[in-house]
C-alpha cells in the first residue's frame, strides 16, 4: 500500500546564518491511507511549520513532500490550486468560518469553487451534517452557533470534497473540554467508519489520545514515536504513555477527556 503523504528530509530555517533557527531539520515520515496521525511537541518545536509546508502555504528550504507519490514542490498555478482545494482539507483552531454565510453555505463553499453539481453537494453535506450532528445549525450564521458547533461545521467543510488527507491544526484549542471531547469523538469516528486520513498537530495530550500513532517533534527533528496498541490498549492507557513522553519534552495536560 502506497502512503497518502510522504515527507523526505524536510528542512525549514528562519533567520540569518549567524542566528538561524532550524524549525525543521531533516524530518522524514509517511502517512498511510486511513491513518490518524498526531504531531506533538512544545511551542516552537516546528509543528505548525510542518503543517504549513504540507499545505503549501510556505516552501521548505530542503527535502521533498509527496502527496500520493506526486511531488507538491513541482506544482504550480492550477495544479497547485487543485492540490490545496481538493487533496487537502483544513481544520483550524479558530474555525475560519465566514460570518456572513450560514452553516450550509460555509460547508458548500469549497464545492462551488470546484464546480461540483448541486445535487451531489447537497447529498454529501446532509450525510456529513447528520454524522457530525449539526443539521440544526445549517441555516444559522456562525454568530448563532456555539464553539463546538462552529468547529463541527468547519470539519464538514474540510471533509466535503473527500480530500486525500485532513490537516487539523490544534482543532480543540478554542473549545471547552465537553466540546473538545465531542469533536475528537467525531473525528475518531470518521477515521474509523469512513477511513478518513487525518494528520493532527496538537499540544493537547487528551486530543492526541484519539490518534493511532504520534510523532513527537523537538528542535526540528522527530524525538520519539508512539503507536496505540489497538484493541488491547485503551485510550486512557495510551494517554498515560503520551504524558510520559510529554514530560520529557517539558509539557503535558492534566485531564482525560
Amino acid at each position: 500500500m502506497e502512503p497518502v503523504l510522504r515527507i523526505e528530509s524536510l528542512k525549514k530555517y528562519y533567520g540569518k546564518s549567524s542566528n538561524k533557527t532550524k524549525a525543521l531539520n531533516g524530518i522524514t515520515f509517511s502517512v498511510m491511507p486511513g491513518e490518524f496521525l498526531g504531531i506533538m511537541g512544545s511551542s516552537g518545536s516546528g509543528k505548525s511549520t510542518l503543517l504549513n509546508c504540507i499545505a503549501a502555504v510556505i516552501s521548505p528550504d530542503g527535502g521533498e513532500i509527496f502527496m500520493k507519490e506526486k511531488g507538491i514542490h513541482t506544482l504550480k498555478g492550477a495544479a497547485l490550486a487543485d492540490y490545496r482545494g481538493k487533496e487537502v482539507g483544513y481544520l483550524f483552531q479558530n474555525f475560519e468560518l465566514l460570518d456572513n454565510l450560514t452553516g450550509s453555505e460555509n460547508i458548500l463553499l469549497p464545492l462551488s469553487l470546484h464546480k461540483i453539481s448541486r445535487n451531489e453537494s447537497i447529498q454529501r453535506m446532509q450525510q456529513l451534517a447528520s454524522y457530525l450532528e449539526i443539521t440544526d445549525v445549517l441555516n444559522k450564521f456562525p454568530s448563532q452557533m456555539s464553539g463546538g458547533q462552529k468547529q463541527r461545521v468547519a470539519a464538514a467543510r474540510a471533509l466535503i470534497l473527500n480530500p486525500g488527507i485532513i490537516l487539523a491544526d490544534e482543532p480543540t484549542g478554542a473549545l471547552d473540554s465537553k466540546n473538545a471531547k465531542s469533536l475528537m469523538e467525531k473525528l475518531s469516528g470518521l477515521n474509523r467508519d469512513e477511513s478518513a486520513t487525518i494528520l493532527m498537530v496538537t499540544h493537547d495530550s487528551n486530543a492526541a489520545s484519539y490518534c493511532k500513532r504520534i510523532l513527537f517533534i523537538q528542535d526540528g527533528v522527530i524525538f520519539h514515536e508512539l503507536r496505540r496498541n489497538v484493541p488491547e490498549e485503551s485510550r486512557e492507557e495510551f494517554y498515560e504513555r503520551i504524558l510520559m513522553v510529554m514530560a520529557q519534552l517539558g509539557g503535558g495536560s492534566a485531564n482525560v477527556l
